[in-house]
């Protein structure tokens, strides 16, 4: 995953820019660059290999003053090419085109053949390079430049959200967007193009979501598009509700930290409007979800990363709480093979961007079987204006607001909400719960945000034990039951942001192998919630702590896990149900991973080789 930012007005476009990828670094952080036109419609372009603070140094100690009215900006995530700064975007062609690229164009290989075979000049490895050269073989052969990308992106093979400006129209910005995510930004006397909504916020509250296929012209006082099959259409303008300071860190250190504070509100806005007086309100998930919960007899969820253990964990909720059968995998493994899918299966994606290739990918393979069968699809997302939510029949939105964060936190949180509401929305429907019962939910559920503000507050404790991991390369995470997802969760948190290798298991599954790892060099982390589970949870304890193993346990004060040599016990919760329990215990996990990851001294928001979304596969 890549950022793009643009735009073309009549002002200086250079700080617009950089702001821009400032507010879209999430999206890649190995190299940046911007183009502009300059006074005198030239090509001018800076680049550089890190952070977007280097870009802006480079800018700031150039020898002559960069600036412009129409420019494009990128900030990379590499795919194709080592991070260096000749494979920074924007390209540039014949010093007459530049191009910035969010995607993977497939058959770059087979076109790169072509463009040397005329003549052109490559300077990078990536598969970008190749749009450029062939925008401005269209451009040499008498096309305009809209013309000339329409042209060209009809040979492209793969996704991709493009932004093109060149010289011979000096006063033109084109985009298309396909597979990739693009949105335009709509000002007076100006107008710009990003990847994100966050990264216009400062100039503008008021936005066109391009759709699939759609290719548009953009000049300071008007935007013309055209869909996939070349006819002009119009995109509604939205005007978004974020503020620009909802991205900002405040009185946080980081990212990371903010999001992980911002999970009670984060609840509450994903509650709000979706209960009312101890009921969960069906028509929340839309006003056909009554009728389409009402014919199926099973689920089907996909998801990649964090996503993917929210839906382990309501496969429990499933199938424990209203006896329906339901089934998670893995989305880039899904869309691989030709999976059955039986009539009458809710079919639900889950994502945080609402972009994630795999899922979407997934989604559309099962939308080709729906001609013959009776498969409504859900997606669960965190994005109003997403290729996920366009490609459902129903959607639900998580009101996490923006998280910048590269490891997931308040989206994971909120999707578990979010599927806590659908289980008990398909009970209701189908009469598979009492009304006590859903009762009992929506009042366990709105009980949460005070749950993980009393779990927030175990954090001086958490930091503590967390120098346990200063010199380890290794650690153990073990649940049962719904736990188990949780401890997944653990683990991936801790591996993503700290590059410590960690695993999770199933704490019965420790003498099928995992238990010939243990001594005192690899901490153990268990989750112990109060329940039917806990005594057989106690006995694997003891199991590691008797090889050596040094045990830190997150419980619920009734649990009663005995701290003592071995023992680090954290009383992290109590008074949690089936459904609260396992979101709450998840947020010392999350804590836990952070402050390690400080004591690691890694990039805690922007760990390495790691992008927030990942849009291509």
């Amino acid at each position: 995953m890549c950022g793009i930012v643009g735009g073309v007005g009549e002002r200086n476009i250079v700080p617009i820019l950089l702001e821009g990828l400032r507010r879209l670094e999430y999206r890649g952080y190995d190299s940046s660059g911007i183009a502009v036109l300059d006074n005198q419609q030239q090509l001018s372009r800076i680049r550089s290999l890190g952070k977007i603070k280097s870009l802006d140094e480079k800018i700031q100690g150039s020898p002559t003053v960069f600036s412009g009215q129409i420019g494009i900006a990128h900030t990379r995530w590499a795919t194709h090419g080592v991070p260096a700064e000749h494979n920074a975007h924007p390209h540039i062609c014949n010093n007459q085109v530049a191009v910035v690229h969010n995607g993977i164009i497939e058959n770059y290989a087979e076109l790169k053949t072509l463009q040397l075979a005329q003549g052109y000049r490559f300077t990078s490895e990536t598969d970008t390079e190749v749009v450029a050269h062939c925008i401005h073989k269209h451009l040499s052969d008498g096309h305009d430049l809209f013309n000339a990308v329409l042209t060209a992106i009809k040979g492209f093979k793969g996704a991709y959200a493009l932004g093109v400006i060149a010289i011979n129209e000096p006063d033109t910005l084109v985009v298309a967007r396909k597979g990739s995510p693009l949105v335009i930004g709509v000002g007076i006397g100006e107008h710009f193009i990003a990847s994100d909504v966050s990264a216009l916020l400062p100039v503008t509250q008021r936005f066109m979501f391009l759709e699939e296929g759609d290719i548009a012209k953009i000049t300071r006082d008007d935007v013309c598009i055209f869909n996939a099959e070349g006819e002009v259409v119009e995109r509604l303008i939205k005007t978004s509700t974020l503020s620009s300071h909802a991205v900002e860190l405040g009185e946080h250190r980081h990212y990371m930290h903010k999001e992980i504070f911002e999970q009670p509100q984060a609840v509450i806005d994903t509650l709000e409007g979706r209960i009312s007086q101890e009921h969960v309100l069906v028509s929340a998930f839309g006003h056909q979800a009554e009728a389409l919960f009402n014919t199926i007899t099973q689920v089907q969820i996909v998801a990649c990363g964090t996503s993917y253990h929210s839906g382990l964990v309501a496969k429990y909720w499933f199938e424990d709480i209203i006896g329906m059968p339901c089934q998670v995998e893995v989305a880039s493994e899904y869309r691989y093979r030709n999976p059955v899918v039986q009539d009458n299966t809710l079919f639900v994606s889950i994502s945080q961007s609402g972009e994630t290739a795999d899922t979407l990918a997934a989604l559309q393979q099962i939308k080709r079987l729906k001609k013959a069968k009776n498969i409504p699809t859900l997606t669960i997302c965190n994005v109003a204006e997403s290729s996920l939510t366009r490609e459902s029949d129903l959607t639900f939105l998580t009101h996490a607001g923006p998280e910048i964060g590269v490891a997931s936190t308040k989206a994971f949180t909120t999707q578990l909400v979010s599927l806590a509401l659908l289980l008990t929305c398909v009970g209701k429907t189908q009469g598979l719960i009492s009304e006590e019962r859903e009762n009992i939910i929506v009042l366990g559920l709105q009980k949460l945000p005070g749950l993980i503000k009393s779990a927030l507050a175990n954090e001086d404790q958490i930091m503590e034990i967390a120098k346990q991991f200063a010199d380890k390369s290794s650690a153990l995470f073990l649940g049962r039951g719904t736990m188990y997802p949780i401890a997944m969760e653990g683990a991936l948190k801790l591996k993503e942001i700290s590059y410590i290798h960690a695993e999770a298991y199933p704490a019965g599954e420790l003498k099928h192998g995992p238990l010939a790892l243990i001594d005192e060099n690899i901490p153990v982390v268990a989750i112990a919630p109060h329940d039917d589970l806990l005594e057989k949870l106690k006995s694997n304890l003891q199991e590691v702590n008797a090889r050596g193993g040094q045990m830190i346990v997150f419980e619920d004060e009734k649990s009663n896990v005995q701290s003592g040599p071995g023992f680090k016990v954290i009383k992290a919760t109590t008074n949690v149900g089936r459904i609260t329990a396992p979101i709450t215990f998840n947020i010392p996990l999350q804590l836990l991973s952070y402050h390690v990851a400080l004591i690691k001294g890694t990039d805690v928001d922007q760990p390495r080789n790691l992008a927030k979304s990942v849009t291509v596969e």
